[in-house]
């Protein structure tokens, strides 16, 4: 057991008295700050506020302004791929306090807690939704998302999170949060590598964009506009295992024509073995092992080991059949449905959680089958799959169907080129990242700094 012994005088006050806010771990991280010169978070800064927090369901829009929230905030990006949302322009010069501005740094309210992200000069207009919005004046804002991303930013963080409001971050505690003050010079070497590593992130987006260009360009689908009619009539004949009407809308059967044209095969023929996950409990997780891909592991194309629970030896065994290497692809079949990525080296095993497929390819370009798969083309037939039902899942019967289309093994070649070229990029960028952090943690561990 665990547990820490404070004097009465070390109670900060009648504030905090829970057992959590004084656990050994946040108090040496906190002796340690202490050994250098510190001052409050809100004596650097002129905003530390929240972005609009009530419901705005009436507001959303299918396209306009962004609205951030905080699955949008990652550690030193801003993502405007999950599940983005918008609001119009009135509304958005109605909510002045929430607006993101270039230099902003965000923070994450809630979900993944203390996420720290820069809004970047090239950013466009934008809105948030219970995020915490701060502005510096006394310290650059790379700087300080690099200062609570680390583990020193991340424990007081946690810290304040814990005893108050369930799930989110306590403002008073964020702004009384401890903020080295160095030399300007150790600020801008530190600005330099995360402006690396955010250039390198766009680079790996623009190598995946070039791979997704190609693929519709090979398949004509590039700025292909699709039917979308107010109604259709569709023959009875047709209508055998489904019958509701979003199953049969236009865009399904254009798709479906246009793959035809490239002699499409279905997914299963290119499938040497597969599983559908193992419903490992949650009483089998630990911190360390053997990762278990959950469903909020896979990204578009990627494994993100962000919030990962790991295995046992012994349960990892448990479901042989489900235990997953590099190189095989594994695919959501709940929540998002159809997110598709491709274990990557650096995980060598790793086994696969509940609802998801997991499956070994064959006969195919394994990069190019999953940027197939996450394209509009297996998008469109995993959406009509999906379609009809109130919790969205699709089982492996309905997922082995869908149309794959040939390409000339030149084409797959260059597409999966362009992929592990981006890959790289991403590598790199979170490389550059880790090392900004590091340097910081460095720094404050060392103590050998020049105040500004």
């Amino acid at each position: 057991m665990t547990y820490s012994i404070i004097q009465k005088s070390q109670l900060e006050g009648a504030k905090r008295v829970d057992a959590e806010y004084y656990q050994p771990e946040y108090l040496n991280l906190l002796n340690q700050l202490k050994k250098i010169q510190l001052l409050e978070l809100d004596k650097i800064t002129t905003k530390i506020d929240v972005g609009f927090v009530s419901s705005m369901v009436s507001h959303f829009k299918e396209e306009g302004i962004p609205l951030l929230r905080t699955q949008n905030v990652n550690e030193f990006f801003i993502d405007l791929t999950n599940d983005l949302i918008f609001i119009d322009k009135e509304f958005h010069q109605k909510l002045k306090k929430s607006q993101v501005f270039p230099g902003d740094v965000l923070l994450a309210r809630s979900g993944s807690i203390g996420n720290a992200s820069v809004v970047p000069s090239n950013f466009p207009i934008a809105n948030s939704a219970d995020i915490i919005l701060i502005k510096t004046n006394k310290i650059l804002p790379e700087y300080l998302s690099a200062f609570l991303n680390s583990r020193y930013g991340q424990f007081q963080i946690e810290r304040g999170v814990s005893g108050g409001l369930q799930g989110h971050i306590n403002l008073y505690s964020l702004e009384k949060l401890l903020i080295p003050i160095i030399d300007n010079g150790f600020q801008e070497t530190i600005k330099k590598i995360v402006l690396s590593g955010l250039n390198k992130l766009d680079n790996s987006k623009s190598f995946y964009s070039q791979a997704e260009n190609l693929l519709l360009r090979e398949l004509g689908l590039v700025n292909f506009k699709f039917k979308d009619d107010l109604f259709f009539v569709v023959d009875s004949s047709k209508a055998k295992d489904r019958i509701d009407a979003d199953y049969f809308q236009p865009k399904y059967e254009q798709l479906t024509e246009k793959l035809k044209l490239f002699k499409a095969k279905k997914l299963e023929e290119y499938i040497s073995n597969y599983s559908t996950g193992f419903t490992f409990k949650s009483d089998n997780y630990q911190e360390k092992g053997i990762p278990l891909i959950r469903i909020n592991n896979i990204k578009k194309g990627l494994i993100d080991l962000s919030d990962t629970a790991y295995l046992s030896e012994k349960d990892f065994l448990l479901s042989p059949k489900d235990e997953a290497k590099s190189g095989d692809i594994v695919l959501s079949m709940s929540g998002s449905i159809g997110l598709t990525a491709m274990i990557p080296p650096e995980i060598p095993k790793c086994s696969v959680n509940q609802r998801i497929l997991k499956f070994t390819s064959k006969n195919i370009n394994k990069e190019c089958l999953v940027l197939i798969l996450n394209s509009i083309v297996g998008n469109l037939q995993l959406e009509r799959i999906g379609t009809g039902g109130v919790q969205t899942n699709i089982s492996y019967n309905d997922i082995k169907n869908v149309l794959i289309p040939e390409l000339e093994t030149n084409i797959q070649e260059k597409i999966a080129d362009l992929i592990k070229k981006s890959h790289e990029m991403r590598k790199k960028s979170k490389d550059l990242l880790e090392e900004a952090k590091r340097k910081v943690e460095e720094m404050i561990e060392r103590g050998d700094f020049a105040i500004i």
